[in-house]
């Protein structure tokens, strides 16, 4: 899979009463988003950054947030030590891993990727 199918593709509402994904299909997934880290005892993906400054962080953050909010699948972020983020991704109406998991992922990603352009952009 690439990640420009899992970006073209919207979150469907999960209320639960679908199965979270098997394996084959996780490993699949994970391949469109390379950066993610599946935590099977955990029934999740996470993705860890260090950023400059505090102030990056919480943008970022931010960033994450609206992202989330667009898709309504929401994160667990975690900052800690004023610039180590954590994101962590699982489907908590199905206690594992759905599509909407990868989607939120990808489109993280291409954020990220977006952002990172436009910082060697503005350095050049």
């Amino acid at each position: 899979m690439q990640r420009s199918e899992l970006t073209a593709r919207r979150c469907q509402a999960c209320e639960g009463g679908i199965p979270a994904l098997q394996e084959p299909a996780i490993r699949s997934m994970l391949a469109a988003v390379p950066e993610w880290n599946w935590v099977p005892g955990e029934n999740c993906i996470e993705r860890r950054w260090k950023l400059k400054n505090f102030v990056q962080a919480v943008a970022w953050l931010q960033t994450v947030a609206d992202i989330a909010e667009a898709e309504q699948h929401h994160p667990d972020l975690h900052l800690t030590g004023y610039r180590n983020l954590k994101i962590v991704l699982t489907t908590h109406a199905i206690e594992g891993l759905s599509e909407n998991d990868f989607i939120v992922a990808a489109h993280i990603d291409a954020a990220w990727e977006a952002a990172a352009k436009e910082a060697d952009n503005h350095a050049t």
